[in-house]
């Protein structure tokens, strides 16, 4: 019986394989892909989704982005938790949670990477990086 070890797959599949392998050396960091034609950049992709191009790089993210949407989610979780839309500084968006009361979390709040994975959903962990003056509402 034959076992395929998967390496002759990586190399195959070109720059952008190292992402999505589960058994990425440097869990704390976010890796993202950039198109090497277009420079579009794009998370967890086979394809460029500008161009339709394969030759993807792997790039490293500084961490830092802002919530574009946020939701309070209340189902399959014994408490409320928010599942937001983060836009990284480098250009592309990444669904995560960020960390604190799901009620206070809103769009233009600023926020960094803390962790690349949540242990039991395996989405990227945000914090906020300050509290924003809010008016009343």
């Amino acid at each position: 019986m034959y076992h395929h070890s998967g390496t002759v797959a990586r190399q195959a599949a070109g720059f952008g394989a190292g992402v999505l392998d589960a058994a990425a050396p440097d869990t704390e960091a976010m890796l993202f892909q950039r198109c090497t034609w277009c420079g579009t950049a794009m998370y967890h992709r086979l394809l460029c989704p500008v161009c339709q191009g394969s030759d993807l790089r792997t790039e490293r993210s500084e961490g830092v982005g802002t919530v574009r949407h946020s939701t309070v989610v209340h189902r399959n979780s014994p408490a409320a938790r928010n599942v937001s839309l983060v836009e990284m500084a480098e250009g592309f968006v990444v669904r995560g949670r960020v960390m604190g009361p799901p009620i206070g979390i809103h769009s233009g709040d600023r926020v960094r990477l803390s962790t690349a994975k949540d242990p039991v959903r395996g989405e990227p962990v945000f914090q906020l990086v300050d509290e924003p003056y809010r008016a009343w509402t």
